[in-house]
């Protein structure tokens, strides 16, 4: 039987129903083919278990009554169990839905780190999964990068429940333990004490320390030592780079209590969300900060113009500089507006309006001088009047502009052509002549 487990290559078939056709991953407890399932022909995943778990009678019983429950779970987020076998000799299977997509530990070690965001939403995806197995009643056991497959899309498939059942796997004291299980081990599991869904929880919290720094917290040469580790010692703190609601998620889940832990996955899941959005805050608050105008600052303020208040909504600064803007424009046109009446050159063919200076006009014989009284714009006599006269073509100019009276004497008389001379008193002028502003 042994001899056939490590024989089994693309080509083979199990239960005479699914035909291995690629060989996909190993690990410390069998291998995984993408297969054919030849009755319904359509593509799974076939995983063959190495024959030191098989020998066991109870592991056996345990991965059968696994493999009933994973199919019962019917989340997005776990992997679905289509079939469980044995072949005759004595090889266990399990058929799964093929993933195609590509584990966590292999996206960790070609980026070196994740970003926050995405590290946060793999955590809420396999907390939610973790949430749908523990409602059923399964400890996953072994979460870790290898048992998360992230798709292009970003969907994340929480895999491997049936090996990790036994405690064969998780025990760092046996022979077939595996420093990848180590790695992310609970302080519970590595004491040998009762475990719970705190365990997986722990597990998930390692996970998303992994993705942030590019390392496991504790290392070591042996599953024994690193699982002391997660005993005693407290990991390094995060880097400063990670937000403090990340880091709050982190440190909860990763306590060395279970019952200081997440209650729940979900908890657990809501947590992973609320930190993502208060990281993209945070990305997007510097630059709200960036776009506000200086003038916003009061006068002689000490306050920090790049501090964000607390409670502020974002929208308040967009508004803001809004505001200003629109405040600014207008002034800018009003400055316009201004410029251009005081600057622009006076129309030639406007007439003059007459304001202090008294101005006697000639009017034509015809029309009675009353009508064409000039307008009165100022009771006080001016100092000088020029006179202007304009020539009827009925008649010669005959008109004058008497002269503005003072206080030192009468003026001389005005010759005129026609009647007395005007009084020196200021009487009223011929009728053919129009009377000063002055005199009237």
């Amino acid at each position: 039987m042994g001899t056939f487990m490590h024989v089994l290559q693309p080509g083979d078939v199990l239960g005479d129903r699914y035909r291995l056709d690629e060989f996909v991953a190993s690990g410390g407890m069998g291998q995984v083919f993408k297969a054919t399932d030849k009755t319904l022909t359509r593509t799974v995943a076939v995983k063959v278990l190495l024959p030191g778990h098989v020998s066991n009678t109870e592991f056996g019983r345990r991965f059968r009554s696994e493999a009933r429950l994973m199919a019962s779970i019917g989340h997005p987020g776990v992997v679905g169990v289509y079939d469980y076998g044995e072949t005759p000799e004595g090889t266990l299977f399990l058929v799964m839905a093929f993933v195609d997509g590509r584990p966590l530990g292999e996206l960790i070690k070609e980026a070196g780190t994740l970003p926050v965001g995405r590290t946060l939403a793999i955590v809420a995806q396999a907390a939610d999964a973790l949430q749908a197995a523990h409602e059923r009643g399964i400890i996953h056991r072994d979460v870790k990068p290898g048992n998360l497959l992230v798709g292009e899309n970003g969907a994340v498939t929480l895999v491997d429940f049936g090996v990790a059942r036994s405690e064969e796997v998780t025990a760092v004291t046996k022979v077939n333990a595996v420093i990848g299980t180590a790695l992310y081990m609970s302080p519970e599991q590595a004491s040998g004490d009762p475990i719970s869904p705190a365990s997986d929880i722990y597990a998930l919290g390692v996970v998303a320390y992994h993705c942030l720094t590019g390392t496991p917290p504790f290392t070591g040469n042996s599953p024994l030592e690193i699982a002391i580790k997660h005993l005693q010692d407290e990991p390094p703190p995060l880097p400063e780079t990670v937000p403090a609601a990340t880091r709050a998620l982190v440190e909860r889940a990763m306590n060395k209590d279970p019952k200081e832990r997440y209650p729940t996955a979900a908890a657990m899941a809501a947590a992973a969300r609320a930190a993502e959005d208060a990281t993209m805050e945070e990305e997007v608050a510097p630059l709200l900060r960036g776009a506000a105008p200086a003038v916003l600052a009061a006068p002689g303020s000490d306050a920090d113009p790049d501090e964000e208040p607390a409670g502020r909504p974002l929208w308040v600064p967009i508004a803001a500089t809004v505001a200003v803007a629109a405040l600014v424009t207008g002034v800018l046109l009003a400055v316009i507006a201004l410029t251009r009446k005081v600057i622009s050159p006076p129309d030639p063919d406007a007439r003059p309006t007459v304001t202090v200076s008294q101005t006697a006009t000639a009017t034509e014989p015809e029309e009675p001088a009353a009508t064409h009284a000039p307008t009165r714009t100022t009771s006080g006599p001016s100092v000088s009047a020029p006179p202007s006269a304009a020539a009827s073509s009925a008649e010669p100019a005959t008109t004058t502009t008497a002269p503005t009276p003072t206080t030192q004497g009468p003026p001389p008389p005005t010759p005129t052509t026609q009647g007395p001379p005007p009084p020196t008193t200021g009487g009223p002028p011929p009728s053919n002549e129009v009377t000063p502003a002055a005199q009237q």
